[in-house]
């Protein structure tokens, strides 16, 4: 019990550890509020309206906490270049769009923000559109990343069954497993947030504006959990 609070305490501490918490409650509560509010009965309905206000409030905490991201994006795009590093063309340069579409999509949501809360005279749809789009597009060439690295660690692995066994090739094949099934949940993760960015697209986009409160809390908290599983994984490796 003790080790479980400290590990909590640990993650709550943590800016990224925070966010995802943070996340996680935040599209829980709608995925349960959206199911109550469903049901019949009075209590019900007010419990679920309740908890899609709670909802909403931790999902403006985030949009305000994002505010200061710019700068540490800024750099990691500036540390990663155009991917020199990057031994794969096509991976080095899904990751620079990628990080172009992160870095702007932070100024469109902030601007978006600012229209909402008065303090800019501008209206605010387009910009949430377009910031909408940039996480859409971001999420989408993460899918592909993470698909070209699966490719890669699966021909990696086969070349090393193929060689003489020992200690240290069985160490390195786990290895590679674990990478391929961490860009695995990777994949599903942002494929249920693009399922949710999808949805908030106008009317008319493929299933805009169709899914239900409980469905749009249900692909946020599988991403969330398996964002909070990876995180966990990454710290247990670094110990």
């Amino acid at each position: 019990m003790q080790n479980s609070l400290e590990s909590l305490v640990n993650v709550l501490e943590s800016y990224r550890g925070r966010d995802k918490v943070i996340r996680t409650l935040c599209y829980g509560s709608q995925l349960v509020g959206g199911v109550l509010s469903e049901k019949p009965g009075l209590s019900s309905a007010q419990l679920g309206k309740s908890l899609l206000l709670f909802s909403a409030q931790l999902s403006h905490c985030r949009t305000v906490l994002r505010l200061f991201d710019d700068l540490s994006m800024l750099t990691y795009s500036q540390s990663y270049g155009l991917g020199a590093g990057e031994e794969d063309s096509a991976l080095r340069w899904m990751s620079v769009l990628n990080n172009v579409a992160d870095q702007l999509y932070y100024p469109c949501e902030h601007i978006a923000w600012a229209a909402d809360a008065k303090i800019i005279s501008a209206k605010s749809d387009k910009w949430w559109l377009l910031s909408g789009i940039l996480w859409g597009v971001s999420l989408l060439l993460g899918v592909f990343r993470s698909m070209r690295v699966v490719v890669l660690l699966r021909m990696k692995l086969r070349k090393s069954t193929r060689g003489v066994s020992s200690e240290g090739t069985v160490a390195s094949r786990s290895q590679l497993r674990r990478q391929v099934q961490g860009e695995v949940l990777s994949i599903l993760s942002s494929m249920a947030d693009l399922s949710n960015a999808i949805h908030w697209m106008p009317p008319g986009f493929l299933w805009a504006g169709r899914f239900p409160n409980w469905l749009v809390g249900l692909m946020g908290t599988t991403s969330s959990l398996i964002g909070l599983i990876q995180m966990g994984a990454s710290q247990a490796v670094s110990a």
